[in-house]
């Protein structure tokens, strides 16, 4: 290794295990699960870092979002971070581009490591208040036809958890489709401007290191920094960054999850909303009563989601759930044909 890991914690791994352990380990982001260690992301170097699981006590994911986010209120953009504590109180946290990246490799750590708590203390109090709350809410007992449908939707859930990758891929194509739908033409005008305005002075920058220019140096710093801003801001166009490869990957992904399908005739949730979540939350309102069949189950899954906006209150929980699975219905218009 040109960069091997280093330990944040007292104990180490020799050389040779670590080396193979971080070859082999699972990648989420800037992080890894590996059979020895988890990894975390460095400033500049993903997997910069190293804990061996003997050492680690609890693993979980930060969230920091607005000032209105905080409040509870609403879907808001947000910056998820993994945050580790080990040894005797000591805490990392590593930040994560996509929040999605953090949920896999949870509940990869779930899997592989269930004595390790994969949420914050007093987020697994919450939770467990929650929960509680929640029983409350159910109906003891259950229609033949509700208890029926339960059945059928746990049953679909456990086979569409089988596949997370395709949930997940589906997942992000909606999101980007909707970022690249969404995006106004002169957003895109100004990216495309920025970014081509940013090449030119990186080149001429060049141009200046050669011809020694004493401030060609300048040039290729701003030169990238407007280069690579426009490129993080999806505004700049590219082979990837277009409505119609965003269609296409879209359509795909939905393709894909329809020939899943056929593998289990008896599922009727539309391929394009076929996700674990989606089936929970209907499981849920089947429940409550408010619904006696798989089909009014949906409807009212439906139209809890499109009641969601800045006005209302969320817990962590249904925050966690709304961002997974609201794009997949806003990005067909909430359509059951497409």
């Amino acid at each position: 290794m040109i960069f091997p890991p280093s330990p944040i914690g007292k104990k180490t791994l020799d050389a040779d295990t670590l080396e193979k352990d971080k070859k082999e380990c699972r990648k989420f982001g800037p992080c890894g699960v590996g059979r020895q260690a988890l990894y975390l992301g460095g400033r500049f170097l993903d997997r910069r870092y190293y804990i061996p699981w003997k050492e680690v006590k609890r693993v979980f994911k930060r969230v920091a979002m607005s000032q209105g986010g905080f409040s509870g209120k609403g879907v808001f953009g947000s910056l998820p971070f993994l945050v580790v504590q080990f040894g005797s109180g000591m805490e990392k946290e590593c930040p994560f581009k996509f929040e999605a990246d953090v949920d896999r490799l949870l509940a990869c750590v779930e899997q592989e490591h269930p004595e390790i708590p994969t949420h914050s203390v007093k987020a697994a109090n919450k939770l467990a208040r929650a929960e509680a709350e929640e029983e409350k809410r159910y109906l003891k007992e259950l229609s033949p036809e509700a208890n029926a449908a339960v059945e059928a939707l746990s049953a679909d859930c456990d086979f569409l958890e089988l596949r997370p990758s395709l949930c997940d891929a589906m997942v992000n194509a909606a999101k980007q489709k909707r970022v690249v739908d969404n995006l106004s033409p002169m957003h895109r005008a100004i990216g495309a401007l920025l970014g081509f305005l940013g090449i030119a002075a990186a080149l001429f920058g060049v141009y200046g290191l050669v011809t020694h220019l004493s401030y060609a140096i300048y040039f290729i710093i701003g030169g990238g920094a407007a280069f690579f801003m426009a490129l993080s801001s999806n505004t700049f166009p590219s082979k990837y960054n277009n409505r119609k490869y965003a269609q296409q990957q879209w359509e795909d992904t939905v393709s894909r999850m329809r020939d899943y399908l056929k593998g289990r005739p008896s599922v009727t949730l539309p391929p394009q909303y076929a996700h674990p979540v989606v089936l929970t939350r209907m499981i849920r309102v089947l429940r409550e009563g408010r619904a006696q069949s798989q089909a009014e189950a949906l409807e009212l899954v439906k139209k809890d989601l499109r009641a969601l906006n800045n006005t209302v209150k969320v817990s962590q929980n249904e925050y966690d759930e709304v961002v997974t699975v609201k794009p997949l219905f806003l990005v067909c218009d909430y359509r059951d044909e497409l």
